[in-house]
């Protein structure tokens, strides 16, 4: 892998100089390290050919501490009625068509603000090392909805989800979350990375699953006190954090 930075923002008045941190990757073999310093597959350019990870302010659950919460039992309870059913599929298996584009897209209409665009989603769905979709469906096969995780013999990347908005009422978008998580620890993976952590909107992933760490620019930080105060705070800060312990 090969780790670089771009410059940013400059900021005279607070002497803050921002250098947005990168990393290419380079071999297969490099896909756990990667998420493992704090890395998240960056698709915001198509014409990027090479895969390239961003570094964030992202969540993981480290298996070996995760079990069902009470809000975990709760939705499970509320989506038994409609019986929903997982198939996990290989990636290159899958028949990609038009219903599942038109499904997708549907739901990334409403939920992602105009961010995915057709020619996005295929970008990111030819992504080299995507490898698994968790289908979601109903015992009489209709369609519930569909992950895309990124997955190697210790990880898991729980990167877009994409559902029959009809069903949020039961809570479907946390069940499939839970689901994905626990079926990552029954196949003996260590972690599952769950995505960027920023503001009070991902406040939710804090309170429903337990085995949580935050990557705080250094190193994985299990203080979930500290994430919370720092997602109440997001967009109100002047300066970098380094700063603010002294002035």
């Amino acid at each position: 892998m090969k780790i670089f930075r771009s410059e940013s923002l400059a900021d005279y008045k607070t002497y803050t100089f921002n250098y947005a941190v990168y990393c290419r990757q380079e071999n297969s073999n490099e896909t756990t390290e990667i998420y493992r310093q704090g890395f998240l597959p960056y698709s915001n350019s198509l014409q990027l050919e090479t895969p390239h990870y961003y570094l964030a302010r992202s969540l993981r659950v480290e298996l070996n501490n995760f079990k069902p919460t009470s809000e975990n039992r709760r939705i499970n309870k509320k989506i038994l009625p409609i019986d929903p059913q997982l198939k996990i599929i290989d990636k290159k298996d899958f028949d990609r068509n038009q219903t599942f584009d038109k499904f997708c897209m549907d739901y990334a209409a409403t939920r992602f603000d105009g961010a995915m665009s057709l020619q996005r989603f295929s970008y990111i769905y030819n992504w080299e090392f995507f490898n698994k979709i968790f289908k979601f469906e109903t015992a009489d096969n209709r369609i519930l909805g569909y992950v895309f995780a990124v997955v190697t013999d210790k990880i898991l990347h729980y990167w877009f989800s994409f559902y029959d908005l009809q069903y949020s009422r039961l809570g479907l978008g946390k069940w499939m979350m839970y689901s994905v998580i626990e079926q990552a620890k029954e196949q003996g993976l260590q972690e599952v990375y769950l995505g960027t952590c920023y503001g009070e909107k991902a406040m939710y992933k804090m309170r429903d699953f337990k085995g949580l760490q935050f990557f705080d620019g250094n190193t994985w930080n299990n203080d979930m006190k500290i994430l919370k105060a720092k997602c109440k705070s997001d967009g109100n800060f002047l300066t970098d954090d380094f700063k603010s312990t002294f002035n």
